[in-house]
């Protein structure tokens, strides 16, 4: 199993309910800066997912995705939730999945009209290929809301903004009718969302489920009816979709390409890594005299560790609130190792990615955390 999780993130705590449901062993994952995360699984699979919680508008998503990706190095960015759809299709309860985002603001107001100066980002092909591919065999469906069982799930464009729209004859509506007009939904994080990450790299799928229609008739008593239903689907079909992304990076990680040429490598008494999906027509020479279990390796290690955060704590280089988050990190790390599990070894390399950042000032400790972090991997 990879240890790199889907990020899914939320902007209300109704749709972070939704997802939350649909996730098991959750344990809680604090940042550095306070922000909470959930971390867990697919319910029924091994597929890690760090649950999050953005609040409302393009702004704070953007920095909590900036934020989850550097704290996580996910697989792909899921954002999930419910919007509004801007014409007669999609219906309440159906899922549309982005094909591109557009930052719907942007424009420059001159004397013969306001001329449209979108940004856009372009969902990465694979997401939406695996996306595509999941609204055909539709069976994510199984875990649908009762009210609206057999929902569909559409592609295409959203819209994101910084204002609520209700409107077919408002100008903001106008505007988006006469530029924006092949856009299926609307709503206000995914910008946010997508441009952190196109700058941290992070693939980033935006997920919504329709509650209403943005055309004036969207009012307190149908949010109430149609808001869980949209929610609950726009969960189900990300959390499938987060399941095959881990299962397309696992596929992507056992079955690369081979390279060309011999190879050989020689080692004594050392220890020798080699990453590679596949050698073909190498040799590889290893003469070790004497060697200890791996696992039993990382034990000692991680001990080790331990009785170093002490003695910088003693010595006042590290302080108490410090000394205190980092053995808990590292009391996670340990027992979800003991586990012996993919599972387990998933949940003890996100732990020591959190401990290795509260070392960031301490070189020497910090390295050491890396390297369990690479032992770690290799026994996965």
């Amino acid at each position: 199993m990879t240890d790199h999780p889907v990020v899914i993130l939320t902007a209300l705590n109704l749709e972070y309910e939704a997802v939350r449901r649909g996730l098991g062993h959750l344990r809680p994952h604090r940042h550095a800066r306070g922000t909470r995360f959930e971390l867990g699984t697919v319910a029924g699979t091994r597929a890690p997912v760090a649950l999050g919680l953005t609040g409302k508008g393009n702004h704070t998503s953007a920095v909590l995705a900036e934020r989850a990706v550097e704290e996580f190095s996910p697989a792909a960015l899921v954002f999930v939730g419910v919007a509004g759809a801007l014409w007669d299709t999609p219906p309440p309860g159906d899922v549309v999945m982005a094909t591109h985002v557009y930052a719907y603001h942007g424009g420059t107001s001159e004397d013969d009209g306001l001329k449209a100066r979108p940004r856009v980002w372009e969902t990465a092909h694979d997401l939406i290929q695996t996306g595509t591919h999941l609204g055909r065999t539709a069976d994510w469906t199984a875990a649908a809301h009762p009210d609206h069982p057999d929902p569909k799930v559409h592609f295409g464009p959203i819209a994101a903004g910084e204002i609520v729209q209700n409107s077919r004859i408002s100008h903001e509506a106008r505007w988006i009718r006469q530029t924006y007009n092949d856009a299926l939904a609307i709503e206000m994080e995914a910008a946010g969302v997508a441009q952190a990450g196109h700058l941290s790299g992070a693939p980033v799928a935006v997920v919504r489920g329709i509650s209403d229609r943005a055309d004036g008739t969207k009012d307190t008593e149908n949010d109430r009816a149609w808001q869980p239903v949209a929610a609950v689907n726009a969960a189900a079909f990300a959390l499938r979709l987060a399941v095959e992304i881990t299962h397309d990076r696992e596929h992507l990680m056992t079955h690369t390409r081979p390279g060309n040429g011999p190879v050989t490598n020689t080692a004594r008494n050392s220890q020798v890594g080699i990453q590679a999906g596949s050698i073909t027509g190498s040799t590889v020479s290893v003469q070790v005299s004497t060697a200890r279990p791996v696992e039993d390796g990382l034990a000692a290690d991680l001990a080790a560790l331990r009785d170093d955060l002490l003695r910088e704590r003693s010595s006042g280089r590290l302080d108490e609130s410090t000394y205190q988050a980092a053995r808990a990190e590292l009391d996670l790390a340990d027992k979800a190792q003991a586990e012996d599990t993919p599972q387990g070894r998933s949940m003890s390399c996100l732990a020591l990615r959190q401990l290795r950042s509260r070392l960031d000032g301490f070189a020497e400790l910090a390295a050491k955390v890396a390297a369990l972090i690479a032992a770690v991997q290799g026994l996965s």
